[in-house]
């Protein structure tokens, strides 16, 4: 759909409202934007005739912002914090052969996918690359990825989930719980000190009932929303965690970490690429959807 460009207006005018709304003045808005005063108040009220409502109420020498005008503000501020990333992105890759813009998820975009990065970028010099975190599904239409990374089930609204690989995790331990000691079974663990990951509660019950011991649930011990959290606080000693093998290649290569029992768990859910169904993938998408897979299968 083509909108009417009579229904845009101004984007000097809307950034002089939301200026004069931060500031509550017309004066400091000038200011900032190094216009006077006169020339602020004049693109407020240009913006006010467009939209055919007072966003400010004027109070002696104060701007107080209407009903109107807070119910206006969060959204121009979204449209500009949109277009001031819109224009960033294109001006970090104007001189790039192509760009390419992937979600993916917080602790895998940090600890597994960015570390093999510039070995995508040997493979295709030229190539601009933005990295955004996203823990859950979003709507392409909405947001400027080309395509995402996206763990649990294939379910994605208007866009394909291909699988890339399962998830195994193993108990590891840092620090003291590390540190010599016969060989630990499943049930040394039980009233140790445990990591959680908030998001998924259930893992160490599950774990030790695949051990053995079914009639376990281990729900104490402290909670982290985030792997990454987790990983830190097992490297400090503060409790035994399940974790993925393929976020703590480092800390298991340093000695940081240690697997305590090797007894890995695969998770119910897997890694997907996902692709909005709307568009067809850039080269640079379709090379890093191969190039991702051929890490995937290495690192297996």
């Amino acid at each position: 759909m083509i909108l009417s460009r009579k229904l845009i207006p101004d984007l000097i005018a809307i950034q002089a409202f939301e200026c004069a709304a931060r500031h509550a003045s017309f004066t400091r808005a000038g200011r900032e934007l190094n216009l006077t005063q006169s020339a602020v108040s004049r693109q407020v009220k240009e913006l006010e005739q467009f939209l055919g409502t007072l966003l400010f109420e004027r109070i002696r020498q104060r701007v107080v912002l209407s009903e109107d005008g807070r119910r206006f503000l969060p959204e121009a501020c979204k449209l500009l914090q949109l277009t001031e990333e819109t224009m960033l992105r294109a001006m970090s890759s104007a001189d790039a052969r192509s760009s390419l813009s992937i979600a993916t998820l917080p602790t895998f975009g940090s600890r597994w996918l960015s570390p093999r990065l510039p070995d995508f970028l040997r493979q295709h010099p030229g190539v601009i690359l933005n990295v955004g975190s996203r823990s859950a599904p979003f709507d392409f239409a909405e947001q400027n990825f080309e395509l995402a990374i996206h763990y649990g089930q294939p379910v994605w609204a208007h866009a394909t989930c291909t699988y890339l690989c399962s998830e195994s995790i193993l108990p590891v331990a840092g620090g003291a719980l590390l540190a010599g000691g016969p060989k630990l079974t499943p049930s040394d663990l039980l009233g140790q000190p445990l990591l959680h990951l908030a998001t998924r509660p259930r893992l160490w019950s599950q774990w030790l009932e695949l051990a053995g011991l079914p009639d376990e649930t281990t729900f104490k011990g402290h909670r982290f929303d985030q792997f990454s959290m987790i990983i830190e606080a097992a490297v400090a000693g503060m409790g035994y965690a399940l974790l993925p093998r393929y976020l703590i290649e480092r800390e298991l290569e340093s000695g940081e970490l240690g697997v305590v029992i090797d007894q890995p768990m695969e998770t119910e859910n897997s890694y997907f690429t996902v692709l909005p169904e709307a568009s067809t993938p850039s080269p640079a998408g379709q090379h890093f959807v191969v190039w991702l897979e051929s890490q995937i299968a290495r690192s297996s």
